[in-house]
């Protein structure tokens, strides 16, 4: 059965058909002139155990306002997206009372019915809603990546949200299966789950997610021992993406290292709406993808899933060296854009559970496997709403647990408003986790209310922790100056006794010359992703006047 996309107009279902006729080879088309019947097409869906991808209504329905349509075909499919597609003769006259509820989350975008053939921003739009549909909810058609195992565990879990933030299609597959058997045969010596077969490349035994990532993208010792690139990029965040775009373009040879996947905790972030460009919003491993693709056509070389050990500084005009476990890069300049990492909780009982039902960051793969459950999600900061609102499209409840007395001191409006508006969300102010328990993965937590000292017991299936900053430089030797926080210190933030001279580095410069730090891992930066964006591009030139 394929997905199915409902349209509703009392007198433009025809209309709307017609213009939707492009997508009927992919997609279920079903039409419906009021909101209960494009209900009752949902619920045969459902019953059927079909998806629904799209629901679009004109803005105009005659049996219940938009809003209540949304609504009620919400409850049926919390997952499937929504648009508005006004008539030319509403559009206008409908735009003020609606776009409020655009703020809200609604519905996912507020668009003109189309007026002729061929209207590509129209259905731009609708592609856009439906690539991060397919992205998110429905299962690979084509996978990239085969993972065999007879049953959940940490390592797969992890290993396949490393896939989904690279924008790699997987899919687990039992021993006992037909592609499961045919991998198992390929495999070279007896068979230790998960096996994992990517890119027609012979299955591997992956003890890490490194070990994935290796086997796809290769390791530092592929370059050129001899060879000294401009510029090196320690990180593949919002900053060290637009650095590596800036720099490529500019004529610099260029190499990325990231430890993790690209695109750092914003590639985690399932709709980022406040990106300047991208009104209907964009998810962060989309937006983290189409940055490394335009680096790589610059000429940028990535190497991901390797962490750099140390910063060697180069002596009288020789390199700087950046040592891993794979291979050295040799650098005359090296960009510090490695981000920062989740705070760890620190309570025993959760953490043992780690992949088991507990998560640090959103984890895109397990909120899918949070389908009618009920699920905690604890951090006040935009990731950790962006976090709630995806999982509410899955899970039966989520709870945001927040330290502070709300959510408005840390969070961004748009976001407290959809929070507000969805019911499956509650915010738990003034609490946090102090125990939590299950048979082999979580299955309850204990929250305590920090004004009282009360612990109740909470049940959840899925605890997704947002806890805040702590920053990953420990490799960086002496010579680049840190904060007491251990933030490095850039431009005039560094001590006067550091000056050169009398003069302070440049704004992006560190105490070391030739090596810059941008993005999160900097002191007093914004941790916003446009920040860390302009960041990444304005280091370019410091990198060339060093370089000159």
């Amino acid at each position: 059965m394929q997905p199915a996309l409902i349209l509703m107009s009392a007198e433009h279902a025809d209309f709307l058909l017609d213009e939707f006729g492009r997508y009927a080879r992919d997609y279920d088309l079903h039409t419906a002139t009021d909101v209960a019947g494009a209900e009752a097409i949902a619920r045969r869906i459902r019953e059927k155990g079909g998806q629904v991808a799209l629901f679009v209504s004109d803005s105009a329905p005659q049996d219940a306002p938009v809003f209540e349509a949304f609504a009620r075909w919400r409850q049926v499919v919390p997952t499937a997206r929504r648009i508005v597609a006004a008539h030319w003769s509403r559009f206008l006259t409908d735009a003020d009372s609606l776009r409020a509820g655009l703020a809200k989350g609604k519905f996912d975008a507020y668009l003109l019915m189309p007026r002729g053939v061929r209207d590509e921003e129209f259905h731009t739009a609708v592609c856009e809603l439906l690539s991060d549909w397919g992205s998110t909810v429905a299962a690979p058609e084509v996978d990239t990546v085969q993972i065999v195992t007879p049953g959940g565990d940490a390592l797969t879990g992890a290993i396949r949200d490393f896939l989904d933030r690279m924008g790699m299609p997987n899919r687990v597959y039992a021993p006992d299966s037909d592609t499961g058997r045919a991998i198992v045969e390929r495999y070279d010596g007896e068979p230790a789950y998960p096996l994992v077969a990517a890119m027609q490349r012979p299955p591997i035994a992956p003890r890490t997610v490194r070990d994935v990532a290796i086997t796809i993208y290769g390791q530092p010792a592929d370059i050129d021992v001899e060879a000294v690139v401009d510029l090196a990029i320690v990180g593949g965040g919002p900053a060290g993406l637009a650095a590596a775009v800036y720099g490529a373009s500019e004529g610099l040879s260029t190499v990325v290292l990231e430890a993790e996947a690209i695109g750092g905790q914003a590639g985690t972030s399932s709709m980022i709406r406040n990106y300047l460009g991208f009104p209907r919003g964009i998810s962060g491993m989309r937006l983290a993808q189409r940055a490394r693709n335009q680096a790589i056509r610059f000429g940028t070389r990535f190497f991901t899933g390797w962490e750099v050990l140390a910063l060697e500084p180069g002596a009288d005009g020789a390199p700087h060296v950046l040592r891993t476990d794979g291979g050295d890069v040799r650098a005359r300049a090296v960009v510090v854009a490695t981000g920062v990492s989740y705070r760890k909780l620190g309570v025993p009982a959760v953490e043992e559970l780690t992949g088991l039902g507990v998560h640090y960051g959103s984890a895109m793969t397990a909120a899918r496997e949070m389908e009618d459950y009920d699920v905690v999600v604890v951090g006040g900061g935009n990731s950790a709403g962006q976090a709630a609102i995806h999982l509410a499209r899955f899970a039966r409840s989520v709870t945001i647990l927040v330290r502070r007395p709300g959510l408005a001191e840390t969070m961004s409006q748009y976001l407290i408003a959809e929070i507000e508006h969805s019911p499956r969300i509650t915010v738990l102010p003034c609490s946090e986790v102090v125990d939590g328990g299950g048979e082999g993965r979580l299955e309850w937590l204990g929250v305590r209310d920090t004004t009282t000292g009360d612990v109740r017991r909470l049940p959840a299936r899925g605890l997704f922790l947002l806890l805040g900053a702590e920053p990953h430089c420990d490799w960086l030797p002496d010579e680049v100056v840190r904060d007491a926080k251990g933030f490095v210190l850039t431009g005039r933030d560094v001590p006067r006794e550091r000056w050169a001279d009398g003069l302070p580095p440049a704004n992006l410069a560190t105490t070391l010359p030739g090596v810059f730090a941008v993005g999160d891992i900097r002191s007093g930066s914004m941790k916003r992703v446009a920040a860390a964006s302009g960041e990444g591009a304005s280091v370019v030139p410091l990198v060339h006047t060093w370089l000159e």
